[in-house]
């Protein structure tokens, strides 16, 4: 079979490393519902609360696996279009003794600092303790989470595309067992379900790990594990670390524009946040399938930058932002006839599956923006072009999301608090497309 790389057919190219990496979201989003649903079997909205409060630590523990995986992933993408071989698989080995390093350090200053960390997310009496509970167990497998993570990118760089997805969806799978044994035969809640998500992360690592053993045993330059092959210069750490840090800091400020949000909804108590978190978890499915899409096409755009080939790479964004467009507007339709058929499986009060109908069809609004957001996020972060990319992410979590839901929850509270997201899409997306254009203009003269 022709190489992903040099595939000629645009809309076969983007669907051979688009959908692994889509079925690779939509297992994490399954593990995300699944989370969500067997901890609510417990009846407590304090316990869905507390999950939906440590998502945002969560993804900051995995952005700073964005640091080396996505920024590695870059550099190794357009390393390999200039036929740098012996460069992308050196780049790959300093990224995942990197990794191993960081998480062993997030581990040890989690667990330090644990309470502190669970009231700044936005616990309160009522959650406090099943807050604290979920974070431990994070904390603890934080290294394999970072590892696993990491390694998604990573081996999308070099082709591995199928290993990449299957590492994801087997770390998920597990996931959801574990999590229907610790929660909903064992009884241990919110602690079982970050368990559950620790070890399903454990798995996916050691996946991974046995790939690359396999890999350097056929003699794949490109995956070297052993430690012998660990030799990074200044120009490589520079060089992943510069398009790394912004890339995770678009994680981060998702994660702190969340814990704003979450601070805001927990004005209106319990109930509102569980709301909301059911309707966001809902809202996930084409957030996540967008990412994948996006994320998956990246080495491949940087591929074609790093080899000059420009009709080709700008044929593959514009195709890329039209099928993100479209399935963004199915989802909505979807979401707006159907969401509280879709709440009434998490929860049982009528009042509640109102109010969680009500905010997903103000939530999913934003899915079809999302086509172009995410596609030109990636895009410039393929490029190396990661100022570019971080201006869209401080446009959307801090610039525009933070202020619009301090004015908004001030003009129509917590339905404006709601609002908020698909508003910030919606003008967010018009500054991608001049960005898009500029950046063609530019790169064309």
């Amino acid at each position: 079979m022709t190489s992903v790389f040099e595939e000629k057919n645009i809309s076969k190219a983007i669907m051979r490393v688009g959908l692994p990496a889509m079925l690779g979201q939509l297992t994490t989003l399954i593990y995300n519902i699944a989370d969500t649903f067997f901890v609510s079997l417990t009846k407590e909205p304090a316990t869905i609360a507390a999950v939906t409060l440590c998502a945002p630590i969560l993804l900051i523990i995995m952005s700073i696996a964005c640091i080396f995986g996505m920024g590695g992933s870059s550099v190794i993408a357009r390393l390999l279009g200039e036929e740098k071989r012996k460069e992308a698989g050196a780049t790959l080995n300093f990224c995942v003794y990197a990794m191993v390093t960081a998480g062993i350090l997030t581990l040890i200053l989690g667990l330090a600092f644990l309470q502190p960390l669970a009231e700044i997310s936005g616990a309160d009496a009522d959650n406090l303790a099943y807050t604290c509970d979920y974070l431990k167990w994070i904390f603890i497998g934080a290294p394999f989470i970072m590892l696993a993570n990491g390694f998604v990118h990573l081996f999308r760089s070099v082709g591995l595309i199928k290993e990449s997805t299957f590492g994801l969806v087997l770390g998920n799978v597990i996931n959801i067992v574990l999590d229907y044994v610790f929660i909903a035969i064992l009884g241990w809640g919110t602690a079982g379900a970050a368990l559950a998500t620790s070890l399903g992360f454990v798995f996916a690592t050691i996946y991974y790990i046995f790939c690359m053993i396999q890999q350097s045993h056929k003699g794949n330059q490109l995956v070297p594990l052993s430690p012998k092959r660990f030799s990074p210069n200044v120009t490589m750490v520079r060089n992943v670390v510069s398009i790394g840090i912004p890339g995770a800091l678009i994680t981060v400020l998702m994660s702190v524009s969340n814990i704003v949000l979450n601070n805001y909804i927990s004005i209106y108590g319990s109930d509102a946040v569980a709301s909301y978190g059911i309707a966001y978890k809902l809202d996930m499915i084409p957030i996540l399938l967008s990412v994948g899409l996006s994320q998956g096409v990246a080495p491949l755009v940087g591929y074609c930058y790093g080899g000059n080939e420009k009709k080709k790479l700008f044929d593959i964004v514009k195709n890329t932002m039209l099928y993100g467009i479209g399935m963004g507007a199915v989802f909505t339709a979807v979401f707006v006839f159907f969401g509280k058929p879709l709440a009434a499986i998490f929860l049982e009060d009528e009042v509640l599956i109102e109010q969680t109908g009500y905010f997903l069809k103000i939530l999913c609004l934003s899915a079809p923006a999302l086509g172009i957001i995410n596609t030109m996020t990636s895009y410039f972060q393929a490029l190396g072009k990661a100022i570019k990319s971080l201006t869209i992410t401080v446009l959307r979590n801090a610039v525009l999301f933070i202020p619009g839901v301090i004015l908004l929850n001030y003009i129509w509270k917590l339905n404006g608090v709601i609002a908020a997201q698909p508003v910030v899409e919606a003008v967010l997306m018009l500054i991608c497309i001049a960005m898009f254009f500029k950046d063609k203009k530019s790169d064309a003269n």
